[in-house]
């Protein structure tokens, strides 16, 4: 069978990399490609290195700015060319984003099978997250073959009248990326996670980026955290900051120069999964961090 994996983002290419492995390690039953748009670049390169995947195809739409329109257009006219070249039987897609939905609809377009992984999560909320519960749920009605990560997600596709026989409960394939990562003596390059005793002190690690928390509700969270850094001096606060100039103003402005709240740059996938299995805590709004 032809295959054809596409991602375009650091979470997509972290849960599609043991597929991507298992399928090259299957070559009698599979003839597999790998396409990337490239939605986020530096951030996806970082884990095609770290898992050692090497697409055949390179769409490379990012451009500084860019809105979620242009993300569908450029994906959906890139794909397109690659269909018509593989000619694959199945388009694996991976999670909500804009890659993944321009994936099925390119598919669709096609008429070749469509295979979702981590399929039938569910906010709710058409509008949270925005735009990945438009994304998934759009995707859901174009798929073949929905690959749920947990039984409560098989409900939720159930419930919206997908068919059972087509729904397979795979788990998470984060946990599997996890497993090769995660290193206890792990040593990082930034000098200021050296420094710090994770053995005596309470250590928060803090993400925080989406798009919808940005402005108060960002403040909040920020704040509570401030306050509980400045009243527990067994705490330290290591927040890898965002690169969007409105997270880091806000993020500025309200730790200021608490001595116990650590501002450093983004990290790589490798460092920040180590980082995490030494923390105390961690405070996200990622749902990849979540699971």
């Amino acid at each position: 069978m032809k295959v054809l994996v596409v991602f375009g983002t650091r979470p997509e290419a972290v849960k599609m990399a043991p597929i991507v492995k298992a399928l090259k390690k299957d070559e009698d039953n599979f003839i597999s490609k790998i396409c990337v748009t490239a939605q986020h670049r530096d951030m996806l390169d970082q884990v095609l290195r770290i898992f050692d995947i090497e697409p055949d195809y390179d769409l490379n739409i990012f451009e500084n700015g860019q809105t979620l329109t242009q993300i569908t257009c450029r994906a959906l006219t890139g794909l397109e060319e690659v269909i018509e070249d593989f000619k694959p039987e199945i388009i694996l897609v991976q999670g909500d984003t804009t890659t993944v939905f321009a994936g099925a609809l390119a598919a669709f377009y096609h008429q070749v099978k469509i295979g979702h992984v981590e399929a039938g999560l569910r906010s709710g909320n058409l509008y949270s997250p925005y735009p990945e519960e438009a994304n998934r749920m759009m995707t859901g009605v174009l798929t073949d073959f929905h690959f749920a990560p947990t039984e409560t997600s098989k409900k939720n596709l159930i419930r919206e009248g997908y068919d059972e026989n087509k729904i397979f409960i795979t788990g998470n394939t984060s946990i599997d990326a996890l497993r090769w990562v995660i290193d206890d003596n792990y040593k990082f390059e930034e000098e200021i996670i050296n420094s710090i005793d994770f053995e005596n002190k309470r250590v928060i690690l803090l993400t925080a980026h989406r798009r919808e928390n940005i402005g108060k509700p960002m403040e909040n969270i920020f704040s509570a955290l401030k306050d509980i850094a400045e009243e527990n001096q067994d705490v330290e606060v290591i927040y890898p900051m965002h690169l969007n100039p409105k997270v880091r103003e806000i993020a500025h402005r309200i730790f200021g120069n608490l001595e116990n709240v650590h501002l450093i740059e983004p990290l790589d996938y490798l460092p920040f999964t180590n980082l995490m299995n030494k923390c105390y805590l961690v405070v996200t709004d990622s749902g990849g961090v979540q699971e």
